[in-house]
């Protein structure tokens, strides 16, 4: 599954269009807090199951976003952290929650 259109929502979803012609929206909130790089990762494996992260509007913001190969895309945020690399299934998968 591949997107055909990828764009923000007034600076607060991800709206992604895929090839099925299906379409989904996931809050930028959710994609920092579900970061997959090794760090983001690490520190959320650390974490007890009652902690609540509080994110800074510069760690929700997105200040770019790029294709990496035909499998993902990578968002540099505001605050400088650009190491997750968002493969499409992560995405898909993440978008689906976002509607439960």
């Amino acid at each position: 599954m591949q997107p055909s259109k990828v764009y923000l929502i007034d600076r607060e979803s991800l709206w992604i269009r895929w090839d099925d012609n299906s379409e989904t929206k996931i809050p930028l909130k959710k994609l920092r807090e579900f970061c997959p790089c090794a760090t983001c990762l690490a520190e959320r494996a650390n974490q007890s199951s009652t902690f609540i992260p509080l994110m800074l509007s510069s760690q929700t913001e997105v200040k770019n976003i790029e294709q990496v190969g035909t499998y993902a895309i990578q968002i540099t945020w505001k605050d400088g952290h650009n190491t997750g690399i968002y493969e499409y299934p992560f995405l898909r998968s993440l978008a689906e929650q976002s509607t439960e």
